[in-house]
């Protein structure tokens, strides 16, 4: 047995975790919308067409947040063709997916769907094919109460009240040349100062993320970051930061170690992005500090499953990866990184939320939760409250990509409202069960009230819509607290959860 051990204290605080890193993203694109939280007709949808089952099960993953309505869809949408009657709303040719847009889901059905699920709308502007003029009439159709153009034509749509958005993307993916409109960081990051501007003048309580770059691997990621940190910094709240984790078809053992300690690659794009804001900071003498919103993120496997049959035609199977266990290994070492700088990281979005590369798969008469969807949910419902900065000392292996990496991953959650300590483990070595102690006397008094464990031995297991129930967490039995000492036994290839409280 392997030996592990968890050094906190409940003084050494980071920060207070911001529940909207449990956020994901709704895009225009294959059959996330369409087919996914949105179809007219099945008899699992409502009256306004919204599926029931989805609802719920979104509801379950604990979503507080959502981006929409992309991603690169953003890039050539016009917003208005989404509101108003949707029998005259234009059928577009959507460009950056080559599908077919009717609009038959637009702004107004989005906003009413998120009240219903009750997350928080993100919404993205068009900085692409469009541009500040546009970005400003959308917020105020919105946001202002009434008495103006674009306010009242949101009254003439049934919308009395604002929406209220309080959260803006600012584009996506700026410097990536798939992107429509793409730009340069000096041409983006003025755009995105100008927009700014306009827009927090016309709403004052709004908060901006500007486009970081789209990944590691463009040539301009860190010095786009800091470009555009530096022209847009009066008026902007974050910076993006995108990570996609590529499962290959290689399945070596050297291969699985590889992908297994991804978050060692968020954890220094992190720290790049957070070194290109304090640099513009400290370029521009300034006080504010710019945050992290990690608005697009999640394993991907590449080429990817099912293809459009053909281009042009409305919400084709499209990206709809089937994801394994390992997968969901790393989406909880992902969870517990954002977790473990949450005083940076005040954002982030799974991409996406149904059937495209997402935690939840449809068909006609079923919805699936898929790996990835279980770590999600304890996340959000466990993790509330303050990280408190932790140390594991255990074995480590070796990989090709990311050096020495610890078999441990870790975090520790302290919700004093609630009076809970909770504790996430995942354990990357599938070797032998590792045991884990913590001295928490601090929390002397308390006890487990929950724990879970995820665990399979075979990697590649996964729920599809033949096997919806293939593999999923079970109730634990494998830790203990005693006299202020923490004793677990966390298996191999494995996510667990432990909550003390009273």
């Amino acid at each position: 047995m392997k030996k592990a051990i968890l050094a906190t204290d409940k003084y050494f605080r980071l920060a207070e975790v911001n529940p909207r890193i449990y956020g994901s993203f709704a895009e225009h694109m294959g059959r996330c919308i369409y087919g996914g939280i949105y179809e007219p007709g099945n008899p699992l949808s409502d009256k306004d067409g919204y599926r029931q089952d989805v609802a719920k099960t979104i509801k379950d993953m604990g979503v507080s947040l959502v981006r929409y309505p992309g991603g690169n869809f953003v890039s050539n949408f016009r917003w208005e063709d989404s509101v108003g009657d949707p029998a005259t709303r234009p059928v577009r040719l959507e460009a950056a997916w080559q599908n077919l847009e009717d609009n038959s889901f637009g702004l107004n059905e989005f906003m009413k769907w998120a009240r219903m699920v009750g997350t928080e709308p993100m919404m993205a502007v068009n900085l692409g094919s469009r541009g500040i003029e546009e970005a400003a009439s959308l917020l105020e159709y919105c946001n202002f109460p009434k008495g103006t153009y674009f306010s009242d034509l949101r009254r003439s749509h049934g919308v009395e009240d604002p929406h209220n958005i309080k959260l803006w993307c600012l584009g996506n993916e700026m410097d990536g040349p798939w992107q429509i409109g793409y730009k340069t960081a000096a041409e983006y990051g003025m755009m995105a100062a100008r927009a700014g501007m306009l827009m927090k003048r016309i709403d004052p309580s709004i908060e901006l993320a500007a486009c970081g770059s789209a990944g590691k691997s463009l040539p301009s990621f860190g010095e786009w970051d800091a470009t555009v940190a530096e022209l847009s910094y009066d008026f902007i709240d974050y910076l993006s930061a995108h990570i996609y984790f590529d499962n290959k078809p290689d399945k070596t053992p050297e291969a699985t170690k590889d992908f297994l300690a991804g978050a060692m690659e968020l954890e220094d794009t992190i720290r790049s992005v957070t070194a290109a804001c304090d640099y513009a900071r400290a370029k521009r003498k300034k006080k504010k500090t710019i945050n992290i919103s990690l608005d697009e993120w999640n394993a991907t496997y590449r080429p990817h499953g099912k293809v459009p049959p053909s281009m042009w035609i409305k919400a084709p199977h499209q990206i709809e990866d089937i994801f394994a266990f390992e997968d969901a290994l790393l989406i909880g070492s992902i969870l517990i990184t954002m977790q473990n700088h949450a005083d940076r990281v005040k954002a982030a979005c799974l991409a996406q939320i149904v059937n495209v590369i997402a935690p939840i798969l449809t068909s006609e008469t079923q919805c699936v939760r898929q790996t990835i969807f279980y770590p999600f949910a304890d996340a959000s419902r466990y993790g509330r409250g303050t990280t408190l900065s932790s140390v594991i000392e255990c074995p480590t292996y070796e990989s090709r990509k990311h050096g020495t990496v610890p078999i441990l991953s870790g975090s520790v959650i302290h919700n004093e409202e609630k009076g809970e300590l909770a504790l996430f483990i995942v354990n990357r070595d599938g070797e032998d069960v590792t045991e884990l102690k913590s001295d928490l006397r601090q929390f002397a008094g308390k006890k487990i009230i929950h724990q879970t464990v995820y665990s399979s031995a075979d990697l590649r297991a996964a729920n599809d819509l033949e096997h919806p129930c293939a593999i999923v967490p079970e109730k634990g039995d494998y830790a203990a607290f005693d006299r202020g000492v923490l004793t677990a036994h966390i298996a191999p290839y494995s996510w667990n959860v432990i909550v003390l409280g009273d």
